[in-house]
């Protein structure tokens, strides 16, 4: 469920770096055009064929950084998983503010079957962030790295896969997030495709428009607690089945007890310890961590530190961005 704006919304807004998805338009079978002769033959369709960006003006490079090497690995480390992206630093100009710079990048599709557009971006004096329309994300040449050293120390919640977090990948999710049940059934794919990985389930649950998600929450924690990672992934996939039956206070409880019991877990239990402060809070600290990364939507994955938002995607199009980290990092899987 987008929780504020959709990020990564198209491939020429820049806050698509991470990640854009596309429906693939439906194949039609159709009898086969009867053969032509030369003589009848109708021309060809012209073969479309990667753009031919202008060159760039050096009277447009009056900023001393970013670097166009800098620009170039930070685009590279957040689009190189689609081959088919091509782009060109077009410009980096001084701003008003000291320090500020603006960047413009030419960004097409080396097919030609899509349109050139032009994207910018101010980069700021620390080196480390840039301002893409109303968002603030992260840049530089290992953009991702303070993400996955802060979720490689704080990314707590139950997990499936290694006990080593060399591929961590931490799955934000809300209990009461249509997207987020539609996502498990790609979520137990990554764990086939992926067994090296360290998946992480971390609660976010956006109660101003689920009510009953923190509540949730709260149960899966005491689940955890009481049977460990397999008892808790039992409850989950109890509670996403019976997600329906969270839109009420009353069948909320039902609903949860019921997927208590199925966890092998004693629901009375269960009840008291989500009611204490403690859960609560426990809750409320994985909240918190998905606000210091600025995670704007549920489900949301973070592999190695980079945001992948994954409602409504494609299985092939996430573990292609999974295995390009995964190359990134020096890895395997």
């Amino acid at each position: 469920m987008i929780r504020l704006s959709v990020r990564f919304a198209s491939a020429v807004a820049l806050a698509a770096l991470s990640i854009s998805f596309y429906e693939a338009p439906a194949q039609q079978n159709v009898p086969p055009a009867p053969a032509q002769t030369p003589a009848d033959a109708a021309p060809s369709a012209p073969v479309a064929a990667a753009p031919v960006f202008p060159k760039p003006d050096p009277k447009n490079f009056t900023a001393s950084s970013p670097s166009q090497d800098t620009i170039n690995a930070f685009l590279q480390t957040s689009w190189g998983y689609d081959e088919t992206r091509m782009w060109q630093v077009q410009a980096v100009l001084k701003t008003p503010v000291e320090g500020i710079s603006k960047v413009v990048v030419l960004v097409g599709d080396k097919s030609g079957k899509q349109k050139s557009s032009a994207i910018q971006f101010f980069a700021l004096p620390d080196g480390k962030h840039i301002i893409a329309g109303e968002e603030i994300l992260p840049f530089g040449e290992h953009p991702y790295a303070e993400a996955k050293a802060t979720l490689q120390q704080k990314a707590d919640g139950p997990y499936r896969g290694a006990a080593a977090k060399d591929l961590l990948i931490v799955e934000f999710a809300d209990f009461q997030c249509p997207h987020c049940k539609d996502a498990q059934a790609n979520m137990d794919k990554l764990a086939v495709d992926f067994p090296k990985a360290r998946i992480v389930f971390q609660n976010y649950p956006l109660e101003r428009i689920h009510p009953q998600a923190k509540l949730a929450a709260e149960y899966s924690i005491c689940v955890a607690k009481a049977g460990g990672s397999d008892a808790f992934f039992q409850f989950a996939g109890a509670v996403f089945e019976g997600q329906d039956g969270l839109t009420s206070a009353d069948g909320a409880i039902l609903t949860l007890n019921s997927a208590a019991t199925k966890a092998g877990q004693d629901p009375a239990k269960i009840a008291a310890c989500a009611s204490t402060p403690q859960t609560s809070e426990a809750v409320e600290a994985s909240v918190k961590l998905a606000q210091d990364l600025d995670i704007q939507q549920t489900p949301t994955l973070v592999v190695n530190g980079r945001q992948v938002p994954i409602g409504g995607a494609p299985y092939d199009t996430i573990k292609q961005v999974v295995d390009y980290q995964v190359k990134l990092d020096g890895l395997s899987k």
